[in-house]
């Protein structure tokens, strides 16, 4: 579904991304991981359009490198971004139809906003209150409510367990786990390794802006780089 090659993306005359590859294929959880500052979230930002980069990005065929952001919204990828980032004056209803915009999502809001309440019920509970009112994890629902919204083909996850407590982390990936049961797509970064590999069908291990190992979630899992730079085995 989605295939990088050689991408090389980066702020200003600071370049992070060293000719990143990857795949993701249709269906599967997908992961990033890796330390802060080896590239995760530039990855994701360049994906979306949000930096300029070198390299190809083909996504279901389709060379995406160089679109404006909405135009790739528009072809089915939207991401969840880190620290949730909602309208907090406007309730929960307003910020998920927000999500909405995109063109093919706004035909069949009615129904698409039924079929998100019914995978958050927490979500339905909260519709006319404040966004900024919400738990940290209500808040991370309603987030990726919001993105299911635009009925995307692909969802980009940044740090969706940042910031929560054991408890929620293990529902916050469970919600990944049911997401992809909806026929969506994930790409996930994500700092808690463990639950990520156990979640992920294969994942990258990304390091210094260079995709250093790749392989099945189990794999890494057993990886001895990878249990002793991210597990402390």
């Amino acid at each position: 579904m989605l295939k990088i090659h050689d991408l090389y993306a980066g702020y200003g005359k600071s370049e992070v991304l060293q000719g990143v590859s990857l795949e993701v294929p249709e269906g599967k959880i997908v992961t990033l991981i890796g330390a802060n500052g080896a590239g995760k979230t530039t990855t994701l930002k360049a994906l979306c359009g949000q930096l300029k980069c070198r390299g190809s990005i083909s996504f279901q065929g389709q060379e995406t490198n160089g679109l404006a952001p909405h135009d790739i919204v528009d072809l089915g990828i939207t991401m969840i971004p880190e620290g949730r980032q909602l309208f907090p004056f406007l309730s929960v209803k307003d910020n998920l139809l927000m999500g909405a915009y995109r063109k093919k999502a706004r035909p069949v809001v009615a129904e698409r906003l039924e079929e998100v309440l019914e995978l958050f019920p927490r979500v339905r509970e909260r519709l006319d209150q404040f966004a900024g009112s919400l738990s940290g994890g209500e808040q991370q629902m309603v987030a990726i409510a919001r993105g299911m919204m635009a009925c995307p083909k692909l969802l980009l996850f940044d740090e969706p367990s940042l910031g929560l407590s054991p408890l929620l982390v293990e529902q916050m990936f469970d919600v990944v786990r049911r997401v992809t049961e909806q026929g969506i797509t994930v790409l996930l970064v994500e700092q808690n390794v463990f639950h990520t590999l156990r979640l992920a069908d294969y994942g990258y291990v990304l390091e210094n802006g260079s995709i250093v190992l790749s392989g099945t979630g189990e794999e890494l899992l057993g990886n001895p780089h990878v249990r002793r730079a991210y597990l402390g085995h």
